[in-house]
């Protein structure tokens, strides 16, 4: 059969190019139609297969993703029964969050489909006897379970290291690796550098830095490391950000003879979500759960409209975890595999995150690693230089967020509907350093408009 586009001549990039500064009849084609990201990364108006350089080894098939659902235990049997509920409505993984290493885990996990979920455990502490408990559980029932065990994430966001009965951490850590192989051990909570207002360029080095140092710190490894991460709305450039992760997460993994591919969990981030308009938070968290399914998560844990200023509620529950049961059983991304492969612009965007991030990760390991930084205060500084920038933008106009700087419903209030405090919370405490902070853009402005309403 003979093909349609051998009617036509090819057309370069540079013919392309010259036909639109024709078009703009003398305007200055960079300044009217290329613009930077915070990255530094020029945004051109168009791409071409001259420029194509495709990354190759990255899995982006839309729907292998697990839906996953946020429980806080506290109270052990209502936990359990919301997760068994959470299973019977479309969820097919859980993330618990436990503070209180008493909880019976058995109990925990028991009528639960083991195995065919999985079950990720973001514990407040670490405790061998308690993660011997959930190993357990996983060689009785074959189950997948991934403890996200984090201690560099601890220090970064809290200031402390967790208490142990070990020398330290580490050494916890190497006790529990060298005994324990049924469960995955470690997590990095990159999470936390978006939530702080890094860009994707440190987001992506911080947490490689904060990966390679387990690698360095820990003899045996031999689970897959999570990264749970979280991705704004620059739809494309998020795509990117997780196909550039994983790439250079396998290009270090390698080095250290680690054949696991690294295991992603993404939860939409808090930074550009806010209280007034707070039903533009679903647009939002429904463009970023995209971004994560087509960037090639393996996991997503969707973020309730109103989860920063109401309680855990049900039917907040419930329309997050619709939102990504459409976007996998209703939004045909199983038409297609790897659906973000080829893409001239997403190609260009990982290609160029990917070499920018490298830079960077070079630079941290050459300066003494990412715990060294971090003691020293260098990576918080990084990161608040990029968060006063972006809150410059968005104070100033520049950066919008519909419903609070950009058309605002001025008949709004909020001051009687909250049962959270939305805002960064000060805890004065004795640390080890200082801890990076999770700040939302719109904070400021939310508080005058609370001083406010009559």
């Amino acid at each position: 059969m003979k093909n349609l586009f051998d009617d036509f001549d090819p057309v370069s990039s540079k013919q392309w190019k010259q036909k639109i500064q024709f078009e703009l009849n003398g305007a200055d084609y960079n300044q009217t139609l290329i613009w930077n990201s915070p990255e530094d990364i020029k945004v051109k108006p168009f791409y071409h297969s001259d420029d194509y350089n495709p990354t190759s080894g990255i899995n982006t098939k839309a729907t292998q993703f697990l839906i996953c659902q946020n429980i806080f235990v506290h109270d052990l049997a209502k936990s359990n029964a919301r997760a068994i509920d959470s299973i019977n409505r479309g969820a097919e993984s859980i993330r618990f969050t436990i503070e209180d290493e008493k909880i019976e885990v058995a109990k925990l996990l028991q009528h639960l489909p083991l195995d065919t979920i999985t079950i990720y455990f973001n514990l407040s502490f670490v405790s061998i006897p308690f993660i011997k408990k959930i190993e357990a559980v996983a060689k009785e029932n074959k189950a997948k379970i991934y403890c996200n065990i984090d201690p560099i994430g601890q220090l970064a966001k809290e200031g402390n290291w967790f208490e142990t009965k070990e020398k330290n951490n580490f050494e916890t850590l190497n006790l529990l690796s060298e005994s324990i192989s049924n469960i995955s051990l470690l997590s990095i909570d990159g999470g936390l550098y978006q939530n702080a207002g890094a860009n994707m360029v440190q987001q992506i080095a911080y947490s490689l830095a904060h990966a390679n140092e387990y690698f360095n710190q820990i003899k045996t490894i031999n689970q897959p490391i999570v990264f749970q991460i979280s991705v704004g709305t620059n739809y494309f450039f998020e795509i990117a950000k997780l196909r550039a992760l994983r790439l250079l997460f396998n290009l270090i993994a390698k080095e250290y003879n680690h054949k696991f591919d690294c295991h992603i969990l993404v939860s939409p981030t808090k930074r550009n979500k806010t209280i007034y308009d707070y039903n533009v938070n679903m647009l939002r968290t429904t463009t970023e759960c995209m971004s994560a399914i087509l960037g090639g998560a393996d996991a997503i844990a969707n973020l309730p409209y109103d989860a920063l200023f109401h309680k855990d509620n049900e039917f907040g529950n419930r329309i997050a975890r619709n939102q990504v049961l459409v976007l996998k059983h209703e939004s045909h991304f199983d038409k297609v595999n790897n659906p973000a492969d080829g893409s001239y612009y997403i190609e260009s965007l990982t290609t160029q995150l990917a070499e920018k991030a490298l830079t960077l990760f070079k630079a941290i390991e050459a300066n003494g690693g990412f715990i060294k930084q971090l003691n020293e205060g260098i990576i918080k500084r990084k990161i608040q230089e990029s968060a006063d920038k972006e809150q410059e933008l968005f104070d100033s106009g520049k950066e919008t967020l519909v419903g609070t700087n950009k058309y605002p419903n001025k008949k709004d209030r909020m001051k009687d509907d909250l049962e959270l405090f939305p805002f960064v919370k000060i805890k004065p405490r004795k640390t080890l350093i200082s801890p990076i902070i999770e700040k939302r853009l719109a904070e400021k402005m939310e508080q005058e408009r609370l001083k406010e309403e009559i």
